[in-house]
């Protein structure tokens, strides 16, 4: 009997599912079966973050949903990437694997690991793009080399035809799937016990809610997402990013539900939005191109400014106590919810590096810890571009003024009531500077003076012009 792997890696759905649909094509041809697995790594299980702990739990909804709807079992294995393939091989007799790649960081060395090991043994692999619109290496300059700014980049990506979401015939999946008990009950156990221990549990990680997540979205947001998107107190962006990184729902679902709107009268907040999925997708090209960006500066003669790392500062924004009432109320969303408006996170970003001259890999890295929907390629670019030492990132010498964004951003501090209560009851002319009022309050005055520091991030980096 000829079997097939699927191994689902950051893809928790059936609709669109790249890898899946070639898998199901292949058993169809060959009167073959199918087998669902996730390899529950010890590197990852090793640290306890609301990035892991999500990621799992969304692993565990979509086995349940799997299990209760169509009585398909995804299998899990935990060990060592030699030893999982090793026993898969023994246990299955397995024919071939299918699973949706990945182009950048330890994923990318996983994955060529694996595909060597695997036809080692005999066994066909076979890969494929899923996670972004184009691949990394897809769209490139007329030369053939690596676009390095996002507005050309987004004019050629924009150019290129974008493939239509697929569908899965449920049916012919049971089919063909091989109906077998877990391959270890040890490792099931393992899994189950470490979701048991969770320090937090979401909810709505399904992919049936990422679909209504993008409806909501496309009904309520969308119309004004070009004018609400940059204010955080307001339901103004899609909310799809965690969906998007654990791949409950696929790019191209969103892109096409988001791009069938031009025409409605509504087309600036549309094409704003679509931008916004090119970013992603040029991040990820950009940190394909250059694997060094993890932990070194894309522009070379800021690779060795002199950034502290001041850990009492860097404790301070952490537990959003710098003083400054935006800042922390974004600091704090991220501390309780695991998530933070896209806006704060670029101001909490200036902050750490600008105000408090702090490396920005110290913050990309709390990033990647606390994110629910931390994207490597994306943070990395988003702190390079914060801290002004990235591809096509802000100019050093625009500093983002933490109280001006303040009042600008969240005008009558709804955002900052929400999260830092201690202003919870604060009259709004004074919610962006209380330092200036007489009120007595249990909330820190600000830890630097904003104009001074400015003045020395500008230093910081002319020294090196």
């Amino acid at each position: 009997m000829h079997t097939a792997v699927v191994w689902f890696r950051r893809d928790f759905r059936l609709h669109d599912h790249t890898a899946l649909v070639h898998a199901l094509h292949w058993a169809k041809e060959r009167q073959g079966k199918l087998l669902f697995f996730f390899h529950f790594d010890p590197y990852f299980a090793k640290e306890r973050t609301y990035h892991h702990e999500y990621f799992f739990q969304t692993v565990e909804q979509f086995r349940q949903t799997l299990r209760q709807q169509y009585g398909i079992h995804v299998h899990i294995l935990y060990g060592d990437i030699d030893d999982v393939f090793v026993r898969l091989i023994r246990c299955t007799r397995m024919n071939a694997v299918f699973f949706n790649k990945d182009e950048v960081g330890r994923g990318k060395e996983r994955d060529d690991y694996v595909q060597a090991l695997l036809q080692k043994h005999g066994v066909e692999v076979y890969t494929y793009d899923d996670a972004h619109m184009h691949g990394a290496f897809d769209v490139k300059k007329a030369d053939g080399t690596p676009y390095k700014v996002y507005t050309p980049y987004y004019r050629a990506w924009r150019k290129r035809p974008k493939r239509f979401p697929i569908s899965v015939d449920s049916d012919l999946l049971r089919m063909h799937m091989l109906h077998i008990t877990p391959l270890s009950e040890d490792d099931e156990r393992t899994f189950a016990m470490w979701l048991a221990q969770c320090t937090k549990y979401w909810e709505r990680t399904s992919e049936q809610d990422a679909f209504i997540a993008l409806q909501q979205f496309i009904e309520i947001a969308l119309p004004h997402y070009d004018k609400k998107r940059d204010i955080p107190s307001v339901a103004g962006t899609s909310r799809l990013s965690p969906h998007l990184k654990t791949g409950t729902i696929s790019i191209r679902t969103v892109f096409h539900a988001v791009a069938q709107q031009f025409g409605n009268g509504y087309d600036e907040a549309v094409e704003t939005y679509i931008k916004e999925l090119a970013w992603r997708d040029f991040y990820h090209m950009i940190y394909a191109h250059f694997p060094f960006t993890k932990t070194e500066a894309f522009i070379e003669k800021y690779r060795h400014l002199p950034w502290s790392r001041d850990n009492e500062r860097f404790q301070a924004w952490k537990e959003g106590k710098t003083g400054f009432p935006l800042v922390d109320a974004g600091m704090r969303q991220l501390k309780e919810e695991g998530w933070m408006h896209n806006r704060l996170r670029m101001i909490v970003a200036s902050f750490l590096t600008k105000d408090y001259l702090i490396d920005w890999r110290m913050g990309e890295q709390y990033f990647q810890r606390m994110l629910i929907d931390y994207d490597e390629a994306s943070n990395i670019g988003g702190w390079q571009w914060a801290a002004s030492v990235g591809t096509d990132a802000v100019p050093y010498f625009r500093v983002f003024n933490p109280i001006e964004q303040s009042k600008k951003f969240d005008p009558d501090g709804t955002y900052i009531r929400t999260y830092v209560h201690e202003l919870a009851s604060f009259p709004s002319r004074h919610i962006h500077e209380p330092w200036k009022s007489n009120l007595n309050i249990d909330y820190p005055a600000p830890t630097v003076d904003h104009r001074l520091q400015r003045q020395r991030a500008i230093a910081l980096f002319q020294i090196n012009e």
